[in-house]
């Protein structure tokens, strides 16, 4: 008994079973054991002035917390009213041998397929930790506060159905769940049926055909095509069955779209088993052909697909999204995708829409962006009413590691307790505990709209690619998959013994799939052609577009003054703080033309005039509301009240009668998870302006595997079109290396086949026309903007009403009318972004009516034609300038140098004028950065002792 108070979980700090009793006594005391009741009857009870006991409503929270100094103390029992004091002490016990099997059962779970996993030592799942001896397993005991079906029962029984349930095919983990209702849920829903599902003869044969299908694919695709990699799924087959069960029942509870995300293992099998894809198409691919509507394409492994499938409740919508060989990032692009389709749903609680991921054991527990994704899951930008996990978990992580080295955890899954989402681990040779599993994950989603976990133990026969021998790195492991049947097999002669099926049923199976394959068809039956949703998106008008840089993005005079009214009229009990009240007078002045617009009041016009046209705006970052920089101000605080919903207006959502949606969000602190996010939701959007803003555009950093794999390529291997912008604030203002650089120079070594957009506007008329462009262009592309930050209240980068009246987004921005002669200009320099204005500040200085100042607003596609023409102004020109901020082997000058030199005439070199080639974005000191700047500068107007350097 000493070892019992110093060992147990249940002692200690810990002491959930008697809160669960108390959660049962104060919805029905009589569910409670006589002596507990008791107990609990004494704390409802005070003494009154006449002596007496009387009842009073007590608050559950002090009762708990002294639930958890008495179990500290190690005095947690009830006093015994009447009756045998051992008796009562082991009905106490026999409470607690519950709360154990429901806490770390799972442990003792029958989960490894290759029965390899040894079983741990956990005292407290063993009667004989609580001194129960062998004479008390035929003893009564209450067992309350169960769903097994019995209120008493022997101790041999109350521990078997303990066993049963808890230590069975199915590991159950949810007992760190906060809400009791959940909590309960999960005990009532697994206890009732021992967690053993009871399904029918027909039921079965589906799982069977099921997992004959997952098998015979790829024992096809083995001999078919011998030693291409696949990834295959043998040894995790009942992944399909599991996949198979959730869209139908699914559809049967009203989903209507699925979006699916998946790296590699089992992939192919869940094209063509589960989305329908025509095995003849999957074969053209290992044959090597390839579409010649693609650039570059990709393997086959990496494809997405979409089809319709029929279910009990109507047809059921599916999208595989594309994922490259980053695994686990397409975690947040499903969700974001997800997010989309509700949002054009209406469908505010996810009964419509419900996203499936698919992770890897060692990838679930071992990349950063699955807890990012996690943490967005209940916030109000990103939660998408819950998701679907299923872990394809075969134990041996990626290549050759041991589980030991994959990670600090005991499962895989641990991570997810993070927002307490339950877990239920299978073992994948019991294709019907995978089955029924998936329908408790389903069910607990649609009860509590919450994210739940499937983890299918299994094994992978083959190496992590079909070209490996695993053998050499895991010898022993690999001799028990030698001799596994295989779960196919395993379950046909299981249902042939039952009598469910006969015993030459299974190779029938297996012989009428082989000859599906032969044929080349389809292996979902039925998959329905030529239906479409009245929410799917027709994106054929954005497609095959060709490039232009044009748009009409003017808005006339009158419109733009009755937005700007619009957005400046406010709540009359609205009390803002002095400063904001200040910006908002502002704009309300600049909407009369009586002050020049700001960078603000650019962006603002620009997403009212969308919104006002039907074009939803989605804008997400660290600071969106706000802006980093607080230039922005689109969400307007009540300095009277805290709460965010009754202390917050955002007058862009108030602009027209019938406008589009306009949605701000203060982000979590990600960029990988949240940029991935908002690339999925505008890939399922191209009607909505999604923009992500980097707090600094330096932190653009973190997210770069979403760039590389995602944004910049993702139409060239996928034809997937995305009209996502970015807004990375950049510039040198002496910040040091991490608020300096937004990197400029990594996206234009990837910009190629025009397949996205670098802007660095320079006014808020160029900022207007520029994101009105990207919606009113009849094609989507990425669009990077390098946006300011000291610009964004420099008295000189303003415009006026009339800019935004008139004229269009501006490729390169030429030198104002009769600012200077043309005719006597000798040197032209060339910029972009903020240096500009410094070099305006140094031209007035030095007097230089000379020099023409030049400003490259966007970066790629390279605007050759326009700078041409800007060039061919200036005839006597002999000296060309480059000048930026950035070091010389950073910022646009490798990028740019040829593209200007094809624009000059004969005689003209080009040079460049910056900080010298830096290992860091920029320096930390103060000083050092104004002597560079100073230098600079200095060196563009070609100073004496300050030279521009020539190229080559």
């Amino acid at each position: 008994m000493k070892a019992f108070r110093s060992n147990s979980y249940l002692f200690g700090g810990n002491a959930p079973y008697v809160e669960e009793l108390y959660e049962s006594y104060l919805n029905n005391p009589g569910s409670v054991p006589d002596a507990w009741r008791a107990w609990f009857d004494s704390m409802q009870m005070v003494p009154a002035a006449d002596g007496k006991p009387e009842t009073r409503d007590v608050a559950h929270a002090p009762i708990v917390q002294s639930f958890a100094e008495r179990a500290r103390e190690g005095t947690l029992q009830p006093r015994v009213m009447g009756g045998d004091a051992a008796t009562a002490r082991k009905q106490v016990f026999v409470q607690q041998l519950v709360a154990a099997y429901r806490n770390v059962g799972s442990r003792w779970a029958d989960l490894d397929p290759l029965k390899r996993q040894e079983r741990p030592a956990i005292p407290e799942l063993e009667p004989a930790f609580y001194d129960f001896s062998e004479g008390d397993h035929a003893n009564i005991y209450s067992a309350a506060n169960t769903y097994f079906g019995f209120d008493n029962a022997p101790l041999r029984d109350i521990v078997q159905a303990l066993r049963d349930t808890y230590c069975g095919s199915i590991g159950a983990e949810f007992m760190y769940i906060s809400d009791q209702a959940q909590k309960r849920w999960w005990q009532e829903r697994l206890e009732s049926t021992r967690a053993r599902p009871n399904y029918s003869p027909e039921k079965k044969k589906r799982i069977l055909e099921r997992l004959t299908a997952a098998e015979g694919l790829e024992r096809y695709l083995h001999t078919k095509f011998v030693g291409q990699k696949r990834f295959s799924l043998e040894g995790g087959e009942s992944f399909i069955p599991a996949m198979d069960e959730l869209i139908q029942r699914a559809g049967q509870v009203g989903i209507q779209e699925i979006v699916i995300g998946m790296a590699h293992r089992g992939r192919l099998n869940v094209l063509v088993n589960t989305l329908g894809k025509m095995p003849k198409d999957l074969f053209a691919e290992f044959e090597g052909r390839h579409a010649d509507d693609l650039p570059s394409g990709d393997v086959k492994y990496h494809k997405g697909f979409s089809s319709d499938v029929s279910t009990p409740g109507g047809p059921v919508h599916l999208s595989l999204a594309f994922n490259p060989s980053h695994l686990e990032i397409v975690n947040p692009v499903v969700e974001g995708s997800a997010k989309a389709r509700m949002v054009r749903r209406g469908d505010r609680n996810g009964d419509q829409v419900l996203p499936v991921l698919v992770h890897g054991d060692a990838a679930f527990a071992g990349q950063g962006v699955v807890m990012e994704t996690l943490n967005l899951a209940q916030t109000r930008g990103y939660g998408t009413r819950g998701t679907v996990h299923i872990v394809i978990n075969n134990q041996i992580g990626f290549t050759t590691s041991d589980p030991r080295d994959t990670r600090s955890t005991i499962y895989c899954t641990d991570v997810v307790k993070m927002i307490e989402a339950p877990v239920l681990h299978v073992n994948g040779d019991d294709p019907e505990a995978v089955v029924h599993a998936t329908q408790l994950a389903l069910d607990y989603r649609q009860e509590f709209r919450k994210d739940v976990v499937v983890d299918i133990v299994c094994f992978r026969k083959l190496g992590h690619n079909e070209q490996d021998t695993p053998a050499v790195t895991q010898p022993m492991m690999y001799k028990k998959v030698a001799q596994h049947p295989g779960t196919r097999k395993l379950y046909a002669d299981r249902l042939a013994t039952q009598g469910v099926i006969a015993a030459d049923e299974g190779d029938r199976f297996v012989a009428e799939y082989r000859k599906a394959m032969d044929e080349g068809k389809h292996t979902v039956d039925p998959v329905i052609t030529n239906f479409k949703s009245k929410y799917a998106v027709d994106w054929l008008p954005f497609l095959n577009r060709k490039w232009t840089d044009s748009a009409d993005t003017a808005v006339p005079l009158p419109e733009l003054q009755r937005l700007g009214e619009r957005i400046t009229t406010l709540p009359a009990d609205l009390k803002l703080h002095p400063l904001v009240e200040k910006v908002v007078n502002d704009r309300r002045a600049m909407a009369r033309g009586e002050q020049p617009l700001d960078w603000g009041m650019g962006e603002h016009l620009a997403f009212a005039t969308l919104c006002a046209a039907g074009y939803g705006v989605r804008l997400s970052g660290q600071d969106s509301g706000r802006g980093t920089f607080t230039h922005r101000h689109a969400v307007l605080h009540d300095q009277n009240r805290e709460k965010w919903d009754a202390g917050a207006y955002i007058p862009l959502q108030f602009v027209a009668d019938n406008q589009g949606q306009f949605i701000v969000i203060d982000s979590v602190l990600s960029e990988e998870a949240v940029l991935a996010f908002e690339y999925g939701y505008a890939s399922s959007d191209p009607n909505t302006l999604v923009i992500w803003e980097a707090q600094f555009g330096d932190f653009v950093n973190g997210a770069q595997v979403v760039i590389d794999q995602f944004i910049s390529s993702g139409e060239t291997k996928w034809g997937r079109a995305n009209g996502l912008v970015m807004m990375l604030p950049h510039g040198y203002e002496g910040q040091g290396p991490e608020h300096s650089s937004a990197r400029p120079e990594r996206f234009l070594q990837l910009c190629a086949e025009h397949n996205m957009q670098v802007c660095q506007p320079t006014t808020p008329a160029q900022i207007f026309h520029l994101l009105r462009r990207q919606m009113i262009r009849m094609f989507r592309k990425p669009l990077v903007i390098l946006t300011p930050k000291s610009l964004l209240r420099n008295k000189e980068a303003v415009s006026s009403l009339d800019d935004l009246a008139k004229g269009e987004f501006r490729t390169v921005l030429g030198e104002p009318d009769q600012a200077i002669d043309p005719k006597k200009v000798r040197r032209v320099i060339i910029s972009t972004g903020r240096v500009h204005y410094d070099l305006l500040v140094g031209r007035r200085e030095r007097e230089r009516d000379d020099v023409a100042l030049l400003r490259i607003e966007q970066l790629y596609p390279f605007p050759h034609k326009a700078l041409e023409a800007e060039l061919r102004k200036y005839p006597n020109a002999t000296q060309v300038v480059w000048c930026q901020d950035e070091p010389q082997n950073q910022g646009a000058w490798f990028y740019l140098q040829h593209h200007i030199g094809e624009a000059l005439k004969d005689g003209q070199k080009l040079a460049y004028a910056g900080r010298a080639p830096s290992a860091s974005p920029a320096v930390g000191y103060y000083d050092k950065h104004y002597a560079q700047q100073k230098e600079l500068i200095a060196a563009a107007f070609g100073d004496s002792k300050s030279r521009a350097r020539k190229t080559a």
